[in-house]
């Protein structure tokens, strides 16, 4: 198992409720539901946008939405981050004020679970981004997709939410998890905001779909390889195309496409070497879309 510099935690009561009610035969079934709340994201003494979250890392999902929407440019202008559990409300804080009022004047919507909001000027940034040389070996992309798989987490107990993975080579380094994947992406680019952790010799594995807003968010993170064990969107593919990044999809068990940044795919293991993916996995996967 990966040594996680941060990692789900199913068994926080928090995170969870209980609800009784009865399975297809009949019976009374008691399961754990995930819940979500309200957080309130404040830039200085501006409201920015109340989201719908787990609660957990409201710190790094707060920076790492104003990062992902281009209102601050690095962790370098935080001066400070206040959070109030109670109220559910999260500041972040400047030295200077920000431009985001002209931001907000050419914000798009994307396709992401709860609607997501972009802003015009990202796709300004994501251009002129460059993506560093990098490889990715089978071996790698087997082992992380076991470790990541059997890591004991929230949707492995209650479903309904989804994932994303900052990896580095076959280790595991970073889960997080929220309801609407661009939350939990949000949470790993704050942590990497935060934390002074570098996208250049990192992968980053999602569990939702390869959309054109998952693209846009692994380039602004600056990380050339993005995995999913999920499928893709024809304007996902052509985005990492423009963007020279590796797109791997349904990347199960022994199983994977990759549609864009193929040359850095290092086939160094035959599929029949590595471990198939535990049945159980299999199953529940197969009958919830993460």
């Amino acid at each position: 198992m990966s040594d996680y510099l941060a990692k789900p935690d199913p068994d926080d009561p928090k995170l969870t409720r209980t609800v009784a009610g009865i399975d297809h035969a009949g019976a009374a079934v008691s399961v754990p539901v995930v819940e979500e709340r309200t957080l309130t994201l404040f830039l200085n003494a501006q409201e920015i946008v109340t989201l719908m979250t787990i609660g957990d890392h409201p710190a790094e999902l707060a920076v790492g939405y104003l990062l992902n929407q281009n209102m601050i440019a690095s962790a370098a202008e935080v001066s400070a981050v206040d959070v109030d559990v109670d109220l559910g409300v999260v500041v972040v804080r400047t030295a200077h004020e920000t431009d985001f009022e002209a931001k907000t004047r050419k914000k798009i919507r994307t396709s992401g679970c709860a609607m997501g909001t972009m802003f015009g000027d990202v796709m300004e940034r994501f251009e002129e981004i460059r993506l560093p040389n990098a490889e990715v070996r089978t071996s790698w992309l087997y082992a992380l997709t076991k470790t990541i798989n059997t890591t004991p987490s929230l949707y492995l107990k209650a479903g309904a939410i989804h994932g994303s993975v900052l990896c580095q080579r076959d280790r595991a380094l970073l889960y997080m998890e929220d309801v609407g994947r661009h939350n939990a992406v949000d949470k790993v680019a704050g942590y990497m905001a935060l934390h002074g952790l570098s996208g250049d010799d990192k992968i980053f594995y999602t569990t939702g779909r390869l959309t054109s807003e998952m693209v846009i968010k692994t380039v602004l993170m600056g990380i050339p390889i993005l995995i999913s064990r999920s499928g893709f969107t024809a304007s996902g593919v052509e985005l990492a195309t423009r963007a020279n990044l590796t797109l791997i999809g349904r990347a199960r068990g022994r199983r994977f496409t990759a549609l864009a940044g193929i040359e850095r795919i290092v086939f160094d293991i035959a599929p029949d070497e590595a471990a198939e993916e535990p049945p159980g996995l299999r199953r529940k996967a197969a009958g919830d879309d993460w």
